[in-house]
């Protein structure tokens, strides 16, 4: 099975976690924090702003179920793009919304998408970030999963019913 990676930060990451963790083709997800200026940074740490790391999701994928270009169409139903530093209730640096590529072609199918995402929507500027994914640290584990283990916990998107063959759907067999 083919499988590849792609960052994503969209405020919370319990919720961004849990959206995508409900799409057939997503095999593994992971929250954490990337581009840190911090080697391996905590929550605390990272809520202080100093860090620069954005509340992201790790997603792995197979290519041959869900596109990028499908999961970033995905991104943009759950986020508000046009709000910097502020989803939902959450705010700060870290609650920032990005894309983070470890490619070119993974940067070609992104600025496909974003540039279509504008166009469709009165060539608005979004406050996405696009970069370069730099690091990626895993979050502390009570954060992984959060939501599957706390189904009443707090979320800022709305959580759709698993996609047979999800995540979520075959751990719930």
């Amino acid at each position: 099975m083919k499988q590849e990676k792609i960052v994503l930060a969209g405020g919370c990451f319990w919720g961004v976690e849990r959206y995508f963790q409900s799409l057939k083709g997503v095999i593994d997800t992971k929250v954490g924090y990337a581009n840190s200026k911090y080697e391996n940074p905590s929550y605390e740490l990272v809520c202080t702003g100093l860090t620069k790391a954005a509340e992201a999701i790790e997603i792995v994928f197979n290519p041959e179920e869900i596109s990028l270009k499908d999961l970033l169409d995905e991104y943009f139903k759950i986020i508000d793009p046009y709000s910097l530093n502020k989803q939902g209730n959450d705010v700060g640096t870290q609650y920032r919304t990005g894309i983070y590529y470890t490619n070119n072609q993974e940067k070609k199918i992104i600025d496909e998408v974003v540039n279509e995402f504008i166009a469709q929507h009165g060539n608005k500027p979004i406050a996405v970030e696009i970069e370069p994914l730099k690091n990626f640290f895993n979050a502390e584990q009570y954060h992984q999963d959060y939501l599957l283990k706390n189904p009443y916990g707090y979320c800022h998107i709305p959580i759709p019913e698993a996609q047979e063959g999800s995540i979520v759907d075959k751990l719930t067999k």
